[in-house]
């Protein structure tokens, strides 16, 4: 491990080191930041107590020495990007001026590093309650050792906290990778010099303004910040008792139940206190319910048929801290992203099944979509749709024909005639077709499979009449398929991976027609009535976006949850829970 860089707990290896993402390159920018905005200041700091400034390089110049930096009992993660802050500051402190009094800048920090919790992050993560001890002890002009080795303490437990925070808004608290190996988007570090340019007048500086100004810009972090802060003052508002099982309840139904469904649905906001008084609280299930039961469910991906039934009655018992964590999770992976998505492009929610295409902001076409199932998950990643193919033949991938059409092959001798696939050996000038009545397919294996299977265009085939191509290492792709009824499902995981969309049609159209013009509506059906294989080229390539939510913000400023199908929620709160360590490892 490069020297200082703090190790989280080896058992979990969880948390996001500094120094990802080229984080020297960026701090170089916050200290140039610091020099200029904080002129005024730093020229004060001139005058301070040189035993302070001596006793602070002393201190960083350990890290030429084997160990972690230490502070105040707490282990520094950005201690190497602290050694270069204060070398080129000459070692002059930030947080103490002359004859070691505070600066009028530390009095921001305490705000400051509040602000982690409204971001979904744990202040005390950041030195809070240390530096809090520290700042309310220390003697200032006292000549006393000791007291002047606590004022090195608050110097540094009070910067690091400020760059550590910085930096987990930024880019995130969590190496996704360590957590969720199939979290595999690829990002650049923004130019943080870029990000704050503007930000301050000349002698002024806001630390909170600064690190809000480091968290995503996209209008859906925002959104999911301000539904955290509401989610935080339900969770203290009133008694949360479990709902109790019992019969499924239909409008019309009378039953104990009813009252307290009510006075939940009041609480999510799904049901309107002026339509239904507290007077009618133990009534029958009315209609005024029956409204705010299917808007409950459509908002948690439920059958909105207003029956509340166990997966009803499960979801209005999620405490308000489960879904606290929720939204914590669902904040922290808008951090991992690019910090632009594209001015147009599609962005599939593997967990919300559906897929939006969007451009300058706006959503022009939503779909229901079928991910893969939780063993052939469809991995997160970022693409650039280049071409589309109409009547695709389907090559089938070797670990879909061992696995899944083998054993279809071997049970029934008709099979491959019947869904139009061919036998294939070899490749290119070798390529020969083969005669499936001259394979003895049950002595056949997964290592003994030397053949590849292709299935021509048509009704039967696997990837319907379109597939839209944005060429990965995963081989995953958009496409059409022949089993529609699925789309009718609630929870739609049951493809290999890759995404079967609802209307290829549509998004044909858009693509060739709308978007661009490369070909008019009338041509597009011809081809596809044709039946023949048609490769067709994008004059521009579209950014695709395969994410992972469990809880967002739609348009109309409704918070969405949905259940974690691929189980990835608990390991990343997990893991923003967990503190950094100290210098004793606890």
């Amino acid at each position: 491990m490069a020297k200082g860089l703090a190790k989280p707990r080896p058992e979990r290896c969880r948390a996001r080191q500094i120094g990802a993402y080229g984080w020297m390159r960026v701090l170089m920018r916050w200290i140039w930041i610091l020099l200029a905005c904080c002129a005024p200041w730093v020229q004060g700091a001139a005058l301070a107590d040189g035993e302070l400034r001596e006793r602070l390089r002393h201190r960083l110049e350990t890290l030429y020495q084997p160990g972690e930096l230490v502070a105040g009992g707490q282990v520094l993660m950005a201690a190497t990007p602290l050694r270069t802050l204060y070398e080129q500051r000459g070692w002059e402190p930030i947080w103490f001026g002359p004859d070691a009094l505070p600066t009028a800048i530390q009095s921001q920090l305490g705000d400051a590093i509040a602000l982690a919790a409204r971001h979904g992050l744990e202040p005390d993560h950041y030195h809070r309650q240390v530096l809090a001890s520290l700042l309310k002890h220390g003697r200032w002009s006292s000549s006393s050792p000791g007291d002047r080795g606590v004022l090195v303490d608050i110097e540094l437990l009070a910067s690091d906290a400020l760059l550590t925070l910085g930096h987990h808004l930024l880019h995130g608290r969590v190496d996704p990778e360590t957590i969720d190996p199939g979290w595999l988007i690829e990002r650049t570090a923004p130019d943080l010099f870029e990000e704050l340019a503007g930000r301050q007048s000349a002698g002024e500086i806001n630390l909170t303004a600064i690190l809000e100004g480091l968290a995503p810009r996209y209008p859906e972090y925002q959104a999911l910040v301000e539904r955290l802060a509401l989610q935080r003052a339900l969770a203290g508002n009133g008694d949360w008792s479990v709902i109790a099982s019992g019969p499924l309840l239909r409008p019309g139904d009378v039953d104990p139940r009813l009252a307290v469904i009510r006075q939940r649905l009041r609480h999510l906001g799904d049901l309107d206190s002026a339509v239904t008084g507290d007077e009618e609280s133990s009534g029958p299930y009315d209609s005024a319910l029956e409204a705010g039961v299917v808007a409950f469910q459509r908002r948690h991906g439920l059958e909105p048929d207003g029956v509340i039934g166990p997966r009803t009655l499960s979801a209005l018992n999620t405490s308000p801290q489960e879904r606290i964590d929720q939204l914590r999770a669902n904040i922290e992976r808008w951090r991992w992203l690019p910090r632009q998505l594209g001015e147009e492009h599609i962005l599939v929610n593997i967990a919300g099944f559906d897929m939006k295409v969007r451009k300058d902001g706006e959503t022009l076409m939503t779909q229901r979509v079928v991910v893969g199932t939780p063993f052939r998950r469809t991995p997160v990643f970022t693409g650039r749709m280049t071409y589309l193919v109409l009547n695709p033949s389907w090559e089938v991938p070797h670990r879909l024909a061992v696995q899944d059409q083998l054993p279809r092959i071997r049970a029934d001798k008709d099979y491959l005639e019947r869904m139009g696939f061919a036998v294939l050996q070899g490749w290119g000038g070798e390529e020969r077709r083969i005669d499936p009545a001259s394979v003895d397919w049950q002595v056949l294996s997964a290592r003994n499979f030397p053949y590849r299977l292709r299935q021509a265009p048509g009704a039967e085939n696997a990837l319907g009449r379109v597939k839209f191509m944005f060429p990965n290492r995963h081989n995953v792709y958009l496409h059409d398929t022949p089993a529609r009824g699925l789309f009718a499902r609630d929870e739609r995981a049951f493809s290999s991976g890759c995404i079967r969309i609802e209307d290829p049609g549509r998004l044909t159209r858009w693509l060739l027609s709308e978007r661009s013009g490369i070909m008019p509506v009338e041509r597009i059906e011809a081809i596809l009535e044709s039946g023949r294989e048609t490769t067709i080229r994008l004059d521009r390539p579209l950014p695709v976006h395969l994410l992972y939510w469990t809880a967002w913000v739609d348009d109309q400023g409704r918070v969405h949850y949905r259940r974690d199908i691929y189980q990835r929620d608990q390991a990343l709160i997990d893991a923003l829970n967990e503190p950094f360590a100290t210098e004793q490892g606890n």
